[in-house]
């Protein structure tokens, strides 16, 4: 099974393109005064082929972010593609069929249908589609996870690590141009989680998949090839080659700045002179280097 992703080459992905990518994306919540700003104007693309972890603060926007690029929101501003196609301003239907076809998705609650077993899961949003898989990449991923002695069986006799594994195998059974997991562990006990993670490492790195993670553990997003961090409905840094050690020293310093910023912006220190020192929000402070400590 794989482990962090700094145990392995970057891979295929430089040179494979761009999976999504968004401009100028905003997200609000509501109007006027009670308006919420989820998203700030969000530049990213996600490139194929790899493994991209998003970390931040409870608020921080990063669920708003996956579901805005997966097309399970719409954007109040902005544009957002997969591949080659805007998805932004596509009709329901058109973009039900896109999920549908190039999405794949995996959530912190299995979403697994009590009454079918594990096989049919797997193969269902094919089914409802009318498609017929790809018998020979089906097996290869039933094979990579693990589930060959557990089609028969229901979720009902399945563990929590084995439920995942069909959910991850349900994402990558149509074979997606890029999978959307939404805290995947959450529900997890430690090695259940460790194993769903080496799955999805697998994933990117012997199937060729392209998966965007959501999470706030840092021993999961070490993972990735690469964070993005996101503070205030932007995104703030990230990191290469991440490890558990580095992301948690760097989600420390987002909290020490955040806790440092008063509401209106200024900090609650006092400067030498004895006046309120000022600081601007953390959104705005830009990329915090490790790398000169």
């Amino acid at each position: 099974m794989s482990t962090a992703a700094a145990e392995h080459t970057l891979g295929r992905a430089e040179a494979d393109g761009i999976a999504a990518r968004a401009r100028g994306l905003t997200k609000a919540y509501g109007s006027g005064e009670t308006a919420v700003l989820a998203l700030d104007s969000v530049d990213v693309d996600i490139a194929r082929g790899r493994f991209t972890a998003v970390m931040g603060p409870s608020g921080s926007g990063k669920s708003t972010l996956m579901h805005c690029l997966a097309g399970l929101d719409t954007v109040s501003a902005g544009q957002v593609w997969l591949g080659d196609t805007e998805i932004t301003g596509l009709k329901d239907r058109d973009l039900t069929r896109l999920r549908r076809d190039r999405v794949g998705f995996m959530f912190q609650s299995f979403n697994l249908i009590p009454t079918l077993n594990a096989a049919e899961n797997i193969t269902l949003p094919m089914d409802i589609a009318g498609k017929k898989p790809d018998e020979k990449w089906l097996a290869q991923v039933i094979d990579t996870l693990g589930l060959r002695d557990r089609l028969g069986h229901r979720p009902s006799q399945l563990s929590g690590g084995q439920q995942q594994r069909v959910a991850c195998a349900r994402a990558l059974a149509s074979r997606p141009e890029l999978i959307f997991a939404d805290e995947p562990t959450g529900n997890l006990d430690s090695r259940a989680g460790l194993e769903v993670l080496g799955f999805l490492r697998e994933a990117v790195d012997q199937l060729g998949q392209t998966v965007v993670m959501v999470t706030h553990d840092p021993g999961a997003a070490a993972h990735s090839d690469l964070v993005l961090f996101l503070a205030d409905g932007r995104i703030v840094d990230r990191m290469q080659r991440p490890t558990a050690e580095a992301v948690l020293e760097r989600m420390k310093r987002f909290d020490t700045l955040r806790s440092t910023v008063a509401p209106e912006g200024s900090t609650t220190d006092v400067s030498t002179d004895g006046s309120p020192a000022v600081s601007p929000d953390v959104s705005a402070a830009g990329p915090i280097d490790l790398d000169k400590d």
